[in-house]
């Protein structure tokens, strides 16, 4: 196919839908040739026409460019680059690959794709491969629709997998509608019930779903495995043209806003799906190895493995940030997401040399950028090579995951010894972790659970990890759980299994709620879902993994007890407050927190206490607050604090009773008469003064 072609522009970087036609644009530096492929179906197995790039008129600096008239919207496209492969030198050019753009708003993917076929070096790909889409994003009617914004004190994040939540049979979605962004939103319903403000998604960015356990015929379920960083995963689509999923997951986004919920996306800039050396040549190592990733400082045949993944991306380097900023900008400006949470955010604050940097110059730019300026950003500050950096992770906005709450709190649920400081630190927001002056005690993530890991059903019904089914002999997944199955390892018929089983349940969650900081829900977690015990089901595209939504009609006093939780703390400002509770009475700040023990004023700090007690007060709001958690194994009675008169302590929450009584309606709260509440073993006690 004859096409006249004009030399183009150097930017925008990426595919440009302009009068006339389309401006295609990449970077490469060592590339010797380049090669535009158009396509006119996904699965066409040969391209319609080859365009070839010459260096002369089609490349300004290290990019290159070529404007191709007659072309919109739609159009199928992909490259390929010649140039040295010297892998010793750290160049792994292969000419036979058709690649995916880095810029690629959207892709799209036949049924011959295989990701075996990427990875022999010289062997062409043409009829296997992903194929990039030109995408125009200035026609979607948004109606007015923009980010919410909501302030991190006024949020309680709801994690999930977009096939997960609606993909099982039992979620009453139409069959064509499962497991997509359409799907999700005929459950907005149930979330905004449920009482959640914002929706934390596992990535959505386009990821290569046969990036699975080697030897097997399992899928990369979770999605940390990317490859199209602007694209939504098509997988996740229930309309199958090419554009489907740009304006799908728009739409998506819209209806949660118009529904008050917010959309944070999980990004994972630390790794892509090309794996190791031995991994496929899909896109980015294709265009610039030695640039895209961190290599081997003495052997650059080989790469830096700090994700665990095969390889890291170099966010040193400025082309890759200036890609990651463009990505974040994309999101939120063409999107309309409101933040993002970094998985293994980590890999980026490691310089050149792999060491941890100071000041690592693309976590300061997401910082800074104006254009993210209002969005969350959330840290997973580790990574998988050791660098562990909760509570001290660069910047003045990020806020953490703090694993150190998740630890902290299901060890002294559990029955450990040896955790009440630790515990007294994580309900206040963690000020041992968080001691700047200016930190805002919301920026702590709180969570019991998250997708990695035991759901909050196994954590109090396994003591091991159960994860046979992954293929890799159970080695997989972290065997340091903290969990208890409370008597027989799995499901149980015995009654009093199963009532402590539930009463931890409502333990767990009730200490989510009433800490402060940001709370994070698990997806299921409100109704028990289960993975059987496996703690790593990143490769589980099943039951296993789906949320079952016949445990909602099972669990209907769990969930009662969610909603009221949260509808509880979203009305009180205690729970709002974006200063630190201050525990020194004569600072004359408020809101006021004050410690106890069995008897009042007198915690009980010592290693073998597995009992605490404070209360809240907040004069400006008028709310006070009464909190006993009893994590020992028998009754105890604490005293309770005088109230001044006309005032009563009643009772909002006690786990120990079956549901309905284990949650008072609001203004229906029993009135507690006696000076001393005996909290039942392992249980958590609010009461509220009125």
């Amino acid at each position: 196919m004859f096409l006249p072609l004009s030399p183009g522009q150097p930017y925008p970087i990426g595919t440009t839908v302009q009068p006339g036609g389309v401006n295609f644009c990449v970077f490469s530096k060592n590339a010797t040739a380049m090669e535009l492929l158009l396509f006119d179906s996904e699965n066409d197995s040969r391209p319609a026409s080859v365009i070839r790039l010459d260096p002369e008129h089609h490349r300004t600096f290290y990019y290159w460019h070529v404007f191709v008239p007659s072309l919109g919207a739609g159009q199928l496209y992909g490259y390929r680059v010649h140039g040295p492969f010297t892998p010793e030198r750290g160049r792994r050019f292969d000419g036979s690959k058709v690649l995916v753009d880095p810029y690629a708003r959207a892709v799209v993917y036949g049924a011959n794709y295989s990701r075996e076929a990427a990875k022999r070096f010289g062997v062409d790909n043409v009829a296997y491969c992903i194929k990039s889409v030109v995408v125009d994003t200035a026609h979607y009617d948004w109606e007015g629709d923009a980010p919410l914004r909501r302030p991190y004190s006024g949020s309680v994040i709801y994690e999930m997998h977009v096939g997960g939540f609606t993909r099982h049979p039992s979620s009453g979605v139409a069959p064509e509608k499962r497991g997509t962004y359409a799907g999700l939103i005929e459950k907005i319903p149930y979330l905004k019930e449920l009482g959640v403000t914002a929706i934390e998604l596992l990535p959505v960015q386009q990821f290569d779903e046969q990036d699975g356990p080697k030897g097997t015929a399992l899928k990369n379920y979770w999605g940390y495995s990317p490859l199209a960083f602007f694209a939504p995963h098509h997988g996740y689509s229930a309309r199958r043209d090419p554009l489907g999923p740009v304006d799908e997951f728009r739409d998506m986004v819209k209806a949660l806003h118009r529904a008050g919920l917010e959309v944070i996306l999980d990004v994972v800039f630390n790794h892509t799906t090309e794996n190791d050396e031995a991994g496929p040549t899909l896109s980015f190592r294709g265009f610039e190895n030695r640039m895209y990733y961190h290599l081997h400082p003495h052997n650059p045949a080989q790469y830096a493995n700090f994700s665990g993944c095969g390889n890291a991306l170099n966010g040193n380097h400025a082309l890759v940030r200036r890609f990651i900023l463009d990505c974040l900008r994309y999101w939120v400006q063409e999107m309309h997401v409101d933040g993002f949470r970094f998985d293994l955010a980590s890999v980026l604050a490691r310089d050149e040399a792999g060491h941890p940097h100071p000041n690592p110059p693309v976590l300061w730019e997401i910082e800074s950028d104006p254009v993210l300026a209002g969005t969350k950003i959330m840290a997973e500050a580790w990574d998988a090579a050791g660098l562990y950096q909760v509570g001290n992770f660069i910047g003045h906005r990020w806020a953490e995951w703090n694993s150190h709450f998740r630890d902290d709190v299901r060890r002294f649920v559990k029955g450990d010894s040896g955790l009440m400081r630790a515990v007294a630190a994580r309900l206040t927001g963690s000020p041992d972790l968080y001691p700047q002056p200016d930190r805002e005690p919301n920026r702590s993530i709180n969570f019991i659970t998250c997708h990695d890991g035991f759901t909050l059903n196994d954590l109090v019904s396994y003591n091991d990890q159960h994860n046979e089914a992954n293929g890799e002999g159970n080695r997989d997944g972290n065997p340091l759980n903290w969990s208890w199955n409370g008597g027989a390892e799995g499901p149980s018929d015995e009654a009093a299994i199963e009532a402590l089983r539930q009463r931890q349940i409502k333990n767990f969650l009730t200490i989510l709620f009433i800490s402060q900081g940001t709370p994070m829900l698990a997806m299921g977690d409100e109704a028990r879902r289960t993975q059987r015990g496996n703690n790593n089901a990143y490769c589980q595209d099943n039951e296993l993994s789906w949320f079952d939504w016949r445990a909602v009609e099972n669990q209907p006093g769990l969930l009662r007890l969610v909603r009221g939780l949260i509808r509880f703390t979203q009305a009180r400002t205690l729970f709002e407050e974006e200063r630190f509770w201050n525990a020194d009475s004569a600072a004359n700040a408020a809101p006021q927190i004050t410690w106890h023990g069995i008897h009042l004023n007198q915690p009980d700090w010592g290693h073998d206490s597995h009992s605490l007690a404070f209360s809240l007060h907040n004069p400006e709001a008028q709310e006070h607050l009464h909190i006993i958690l009893n994590a020992y194994w028998e009754p105890l009675a604490f005293d309770l604090p005088l109230l001044p008169a006309g005032q009563l302590w009643r009772r909002v929450v006690d786990t120990a009773r079956p549901s309905p009584a284990d949650l008072s309606e609001p203004g229906a709260e029993p009135i507690v008469t006696a000076s001393r509440y005996t909290a039942q073993p392992r249980s958590v006690v609010i009461l509220l003064a009125r």
